[in-house]
């Protein structure tokens, strides 16, 4: 059994962002992976850009075996306060104009007043166009 856990705040595990320092959390435990960086199958870039947030999602994702998960105990060094990660927020779609049909309808209505009778007097002038020639 594991001794009394070390609690970081994720601003703390945040500076510890680079290659010869690197921690991450994950399920709430934060993990120094330094020395899995040239190890890891994805590349050190992918831990390295885990860094400074809650990487569970990430993590969950990729779908890592269970021998990965048990080799992940030996980087433990503490857990992350939870009031230190920020919410998640969820996306909201930004508000579209509400279609109103009333005034489309008044919109098409004064079109097509304009371009019926223009249409007429095209029609009408071709007509005596075409009947002065023949």
């Amino acid at each position: 059994m594991r001794e009394e856990a070390k609690i970081f705040t994720l601003s703390e595990v945040s500076e510890h962002n680079h290659a010869h320092d690197c921690w991450i959390v994950i399920n709430g435990k934060v993990y120094n992976v330094t020395k899995f960086l040239e190890d890891h199958p994805g590349g050190d870039e992918v831990l390295l850009s885990s860094t400074g947030k809650d990487a569970t999602d990430d993590y969950e994702n990729v779908g890592h075996s269970e021998s990965a998960r048990e080799m992940m105990e030996q980087y433990y060094v503490g857990e992350i306060d939870p009031t230190t990660i920020p919410k998640k927020t969820k996306y909201t779609p930004p508000k579209q104009p509400h279609y109103n049909q009333d005034k489309t309808s008044e919109f098409i209505i004064k079109i097509l007043q304009f371009l019926v009778p223009l249409a007429i007097l095209g029609l009408a002038v071709g007509i005596r166009i075409y009947t002065k020639a023949a």
